[in-house]
């Protein structure tokens, strides 16, 4: 009885050691992330595109974006990333007009999940929608 319990006791150490292994990630894998930006507003209107996110050194970031031809599903951003626990906060560094849904630029705090090559990173954000980006490391 006491061997089982002592394996059980074991089991649970090893697999509590691995989850914070993966909740201590800092970084994310340097490499570019394609897929798919999905909104999803308050008011039921829903918007996709593509996108493209290079992840580099020292936690910096850029993010993908039509914002210069009025195409803002995303918008793009580009700065440094900083990563605690499931949460990640990205530090836009660029100036952006007020004409569009600044919750498009990736900026602010997301949850995340890295799963082998596979990203998300979502956000409901200021009561206006769901914003999720679905990347896939080329």
């Amino acid at each position: 009885m006491k061997s089982k319990i002592l394996i059980l006791v074991s089991l649970i150490l090893f697999i509590s050691c691995d989850n914070d292994e993966e909740s201590n990630l800092t970084q994310i894998p340097d490499g570019t992330y394609t897929g798919i930006f999905t909104v999803e507003y308050s008011n039921g209107m829903t918007y996709s595109n593509s996108v493209t996110i290079n992840f580099s050194e020292s936690n910096s970031y850029k993010s993908s974006g039509n914002g210069n031809i009025n195409d803002f599903y995303p918008a793009g951003g580009s700065g440094t990333y900083e990563m605690k626990g499931s949460k990640i906060s990205f530090y836009d560094i660029n100036t952006w007009l007020a004409h569009f849904d600044w919750n498009l630029i990736l900026s602010g705090e997301y949850d995340y999940l890295m799963n082998g090559s596979q990203l998300t990173i979502s956000a409901y954000k200021n009561d206006v929608g769901f914003y999720k980006y679905e990347l896939t490391k080329e």
